[in-house]
């Protein structure tokens, strides 16, 4: 069998080199091509184009090692966030001023002609703008104007905006704390993980937060305030819930920040708190045990010192029990306790003790110095029992509330969140005796006295109603017709745990309120609302009848003791002779 076998032709040189070339192109445009991907992937995802170290000396953007913020349950607060910044190398610009037109008309609040003085001014490095949008990214990208590029820096981002600025507060351009608690923690939050810190906790409750922010939004709004206040307070652990201050403003869109709204009116603004000063004035004269519960002081006619005369704005006109005076809210009985116990000494003391003569503590720097007389007299004693000619923060005002409601002990309040078992630091400021009565003659002015409106939460709840004339800051004296209205609130009754305060400055009248001012008609709803959304977020069952029912009993036996001593042939068991 012959075998064939295929005759092989020896290749033409030419075509080898032919093939070879073939090769060598393909090569060649296989290197181009991935060249040009890697270039693209480059842009697109975002990596940084490296520029020389001397040309970006200072502009390299914030420390993004500045630890996150979080809220007691963990949601985040502030956190930093990788963003791009365009920026050019003029020695590859083909045309300057095309390419200075081109970006400013995609680049909103951009300057052509600034931009052609800075790529003029600049051989490798100039900024074209700082911190761009996805959108105005994507628009530069389009222009793919060979030499512009981004770098990216770390940018401080507030994802709950305006909702608690006023305790976060916010940084400057290289991650430095100016207000908050970003400022009052700095050192804390600039160390970041890298410092093997995580991130800090505050001890606000975000969802008690939004329901306080809403509910006073919607009073301040309603009634046409020009600022207001919410707090609430665990009074056990001194742990701030909520703060709430109106106006307000979002920490992301700081440019777009008022003056007015930057006010951070819980703890950096005092105020003449008026009749909410009645719980203070009330426990200081019965702590001291010059006056006693049972006793009666005379309201009939107004109280004359020199020549200054006090008044009663809801007047009964008669001999007036302690319960009365507070539930009623009597000028001219709170002044007559105030003499009874012994006047100015223990007054100040006791507000000295309070702390109110000083600045309040917390971990943000807006704090404000109280405003108090310089002189004591007779005159100051008697206004500064009912809350005027001394201004306070409201902060300050809510932590002396919470020791008198609750067991008597003073606890610093915070907005840190605090460590479990952590035992706060205490310090007695009236007897559990003391502190029992004003629970009862709290309860007593939302059940029969001035602040009925906030009864119908669903918990037991306590409190004092505040109607005060505002303090011309111009000219001195008061202002007519310029009102701050006021309620501070306790619950539940029984078992206190939480002080929630609500505050509008010079609010208007409505339908509503029959074109009332008061704290009873303006805030106290507003308490009675936040209370009833917040105590089932806080875990708490709704107060029930037989929690009452010590409260009850006491008010019938004080009612009986009254009917007994308002007899003309009974003498009052105490009644106090105009100083």
């Amino acid at each position: 069998m012959r075998l064939l076998i295929p005759q092989v032709r020896p290749v033409d040189p030419a075509v080898k080199r032919g093939r070879r070339r073939i090769v060598v192109l393909g090569l060649f445009f296989a290197l181009g091509f991935t060249s040009i991907g890697i270039r693209l992937a480059d842009t697109v995802v975002g990596r940084e184009v490296v520029v020389p170290r001397q040309a970006t000396q200072g502009d390299v953007g914030p420390d993004p090692r500045r630890a996150d913020i979080v809220d007691r349950n963990g949601e985040l607060l502030a956190t930093n966030l990788r963003v791009p910044s365009v920026f050019a190398d003029p020695s590859q610009l083909a045309d300057i001023d095309k390419a200075a037109e081109r970006l400013a008309s995609v680049l909103p609040g951009t300057d052509a002609g600034e931009l052609k003085r800075r790529f003029r001014a600049s051989k490798r490095f100039a900024w074209v703008t700082p911190k761009v949008t996805p959108a105005e990214q994507e628009a530069v990208l389009a222009l793919g104007i060979p030499g512009v590029g981004f770098r990216y820096t770390e940018q401080r981002i507030y994802p709950r905006e305006n909702l608690a600025s006023h305790v976060i507060g916010y940084v400057d351009v290289d991650n430095q704390g100016l207000a908050g608690i970003e400022y009052g923690m700095q050192a804390r939050l600039a160390g970041g993980a890298e410092a093997g810190n995580g991130p800090l906790e505050l001890s606000l409750d975000m969802r008690v937060q939004q329901i306080v922010h809403e509910e006073v939004a919607r009073a301040y709004r309603r009634f046409q305030a020009k600022g207001a206040v919410g707090i609430v307070m665990d009074r056990e652990t001194g742990e701030l819930l909520s703060l709430v201050s109106l106006p307000d403003f979002d920490p992301n869109r700081l440019a777009q920040a008022s003056t007015e709204g930057r006010k951070n009116r819980a703890t950096g603004n005092t105020y003449e708190l008026g009749s909410l000063f009645k719980i203070l004035s009330v426990a200081m004269a019965l702590d001291t045990g010059r006056v006693g519960m049972d006793d009666m002081f005379d309201a009939t006619l107004p109280l004359k010192i020199g020549r200054y005369t006090i008044r009663d704005d809801h007047a009964r006109k008669r001999p007036l029990s302690v319960p009365e005076i507070f539930s009623y809210s009597s000028n001219i009985g709170t002044a007559k306790m105030v003499f009874a116990a012994g006047g100015a000494e223990p007054l100040k003391s006791f507000f000295e003790r309070a702390g109110m003569m000083q600045r309040p503590v917390l971990e943000v720097p807006e704090l404000a110095r109280p405003q108090l007389p310089k002189k004591w007299p007779d005159i100051t004693t008697a206004t500064t029992s009912f809350g005027h000619g001394i201004a306070v923060t409201p902060l300050q005002f809510v932590e002396a509330v919470a020791a008198i409601s609750g067991d008597g002990t003073l606890v610093r309040p915070t907005v840190l969140k605090r460590a479990p078992g952590e035992q706060p630091e205490r310090t007695q400021l009236v007897s559990e005796k003391t502190a029992d009565a004003l629970r009862y003659l709290m309860w007593l002015t939302v059940e029969k006295g001035t602040a009925t409106t906030a009864r119908g939460s669903g918990y037991m709840l306590g409190g004092k109603t505040g109607t005060a004339d505002k303090v011309d800051p111009v000219n001195g004296g008061y202002l007519h017709g310029s009102v701050l209205a006021s309620f501070v609130g306790v619950f539940p009754m029984d078992a206190p745990r939480y002080v929630v305060l609500v505050m509008l400055d010079d609010p208007r009248g409505d339908a509503g309120t029959h074109g009332l001012r008061y704290g009873g008609w303006t805030a106290a709803p507003v308490v009675r609302d936040i209370v009833a959304r917040i105590g089932p977020v806080l875990g708490l069952r709704p107060s029930a009848p037989v929690d009452e029912a010590m409260f009850l009993d006491r008010f019938e036996n004080h009612q009986r003791a009254d009917v007994r001593r308002s007899g003309k042939e009974q003498r009052l068991a105490a009644v106090v002779a105009d100083p």
